[in-house]
C-alpha cells in the first residue's frame, strides 16, 4: 500500500478524462489555489473570551458574516479569516491532496491552511482556507490572488470512505461545524 505524488502531466490527463474536476491553473506539479468568495473574518473576541467548541452557538459567535463582494482585506497580525478558493474541486476515489502555502507568502507571515492540510478522496466542493497572519504587520490580501497549492497523490488499495464531505464544501457558512459532526452528548458528562 502506498501513494505517489502526481505530476502536472498526470493531473492534466486526469482532468481531461474527467477523473478530477479542476477548471483552474497548475503551478508546477500542483493545483494553484486562488482566493475566491466569500471571505469570513473571525471577530476580535479579546484575550479573556472563551468559545465552547461543544456549543454551536458559541462557535458561531466567532465569525463575522461572510462577504461575497470583497475585493481586498487587511488581515491584522494574529487575526484569522476564512476564505473559499475560487474554483470548485472534485477528486476521484483514488486521489488525495495536501495544501501548502506559497513560500512567498509564508515569508511575510501568511499561513493559508493552519489546520489539517489533507483533502480526502472523493472531495467535491469548494475548499476553504484558514488565513492566519503570523507576521508583524497587517497584510492586504486580494480576491483572486494565488496563495497556496494543492499537491495531489494517487492512493493504492481500498479507500475507507469516498464522497463529498457532509459538512463542508457547499454551504455559504465557512466556519466550524464541529458540533454537527460530533454532538456533545457523545462525549460530555
Amino acid at each position: 500500500m502506498g501513494e505517489w505524488m502526481l505530476t502536472a502531466g498526470e493531473i492534466t490527463k486526469l482532468v481531461e478524462l474527467d477523473k478530477i474536476g479542476w477548471p483552474g491553473e497548475l503551478r508546477g506539479d500542483a493545483l494553484l489555489l486562488r482566493l475566491g468568495a466569500p471571505l469570513q473574518p473571525l471577530v476580535d473576541a479579546g484575550s479573556g473570551s472563551t468559545v465552547d467548541v461543544a456549543d454551536q452557538d458559541s462557535v458561531n459567535s466567532l465569525y463575522h458574516s461572510p462577504d461575497d463582494e470583497w475585493e481586498s482585506f487587511e488581515l491584522r497580525p494574529r487575526r484569522m479569516a476564512l476564505c473559499r478558493i475560487n474554483h470548485r474541486l472534485r477528486l476521484g476515489c483514488s486521489q488525495a491532496g495536501a495544501i501548502g502555502t506559497l513560500s512567498h507568502l509564508a515569508r511575510v507571515g501568511l499561513a493559508t491552511h493552519v489546520t489539517s492540510p489533507w483533502v480526502l478522496p472523493g472531495w467535491d466542493g469548494y475548499l476553504t482556507l484558514e488565513l492566519l497572519n503570523l507576521g508583524p504587520a497587517a497584510l492586504r490580501i486580494h480576491r483572486g490572488m494565488p496563495v497556496a497549492r494543492l499537491v495531489l497523490f494517487n492512493m493504492e488499495g481500498p479507500v475507507a470512505h469516498v464522497g463529498a464531505h457532509p459538512y463542508y464544501g457547499s454551504e455559504s457558512h465557512l466556519g466550524s461545524r464541529y458540533t454537527d459532526e460530533f454532538p456533545s452528548h457523545g462525549y460530555q458528562r
